[in-house]
């Protein structure tokens, strides 16, 4: 669990510091511009670590899996080796599927308004500029989703039936909630996260008459909410993460 939570943490991690720069030059520096490599890279860190993210809670919602419905195989079942190249999967699979939708944004040419909708550069947005045929980039972006997100949000479900079978199964309540409070921590990550994918993707798609402002909040929750709720998530039901932060704090307040 560890170990995919400091994916996690690093996840985002690096999207915070993706989106942040370009974000305060607007809002702080008053910066309104930004090169094109410059964005189209920042436009591939930004939907390869939202893959990964997806992956991870993905990755995540096993280890809850096989710690709570195979409790005695679970250290024979997650070896160490075993969780690096499930998270080496993860990261693989974030970075190189969004890599065929970014590398033509670099030789299509650009006759629209260079004008974006956001203080970052999403692929969406930005192909929308380009005066060539997008109809590969309209298109994989869409298979893509269905097969990383949504695939992944339907795995999580179903695994998460078996956990509540299991769980039920259990004879002693307190026992059952036992079993069941390890898992908040994860679920409360997964609806953070799913919930505010599925509000972005309905305004891109079908919030084309609704206020700017609408489309600015809901990229803002996507990508600040959920690095900012996750550590907070972890460890206020973490007791090995509160330990180590009282005594972060403890040791601070006495120097």
């Amino acid at each position: 669990m560890y170990y995919f939570l400091a994916v996690l943490a690093s996840t985002d991690l690096g999207m915070t510091l993706t989106t942040m720069p370009t974000v305060l030059g607007v809002l702080v520096l008053n910066q309104r511009e930004i090169a094109h490599g410059a964005c189209f890279i920042q436009s591939y860190f930004i939907h390869s670590l939202a893959i990964v993210e997806s992956g991870v809670l993905l990755a995540m919602s096993y280890d809850r899996f096989v710690a709570i419905c195979k409790p005695l195989h679970y250290n024979s079942i997650l070896t160490n080796s075993r969780v690096m190249k499930m998270a080496l999967g993860v990261l693989l699979r974030g970075f190189v599927s969004i890599v065929p939708p970014i590398l033509p944004l670099f030789w299509f040419s650009y006759c629209h308004s260079h004008v974006l909708s956001h203080a970052f550069c999403l692929h969406q947005d930005v192909m929308k500029l380009a005066c060539a045929d997008i109809t590969f980039n309209r298109v994989y972006p869409v298979v893509l989703v269905a097969l990383t997100f949504f695939l992944d949000a339907l795995i999580i479900v179903f695994s998460y039936v078996f956990i509540l079978k299991t769980v039920m199964g259990i004879a002693s309540g307190e026992e059952r909630t036992k079993a069941l409070n390890t898992c908040v921590s994860h679920i409360s990550c997964v609806l953070v996260f799913y919930i505010t994918v599925i509000g972005l993707s309905f305004i891109h798609r079908f919030g084309r008459h609704a206020p700017h402002v609408v489309h600015i909040t809901m990229s803002y929750v996507y990508f600040l909410f959920p690095p900012f709720m996750n550590p907070v998530i972890y460890s206020i039901k973490t007791k090995q993460i509160q330990r180590s932060v009282l005594r972060l704090l403890s040791r601070h307040s006495r120097t």
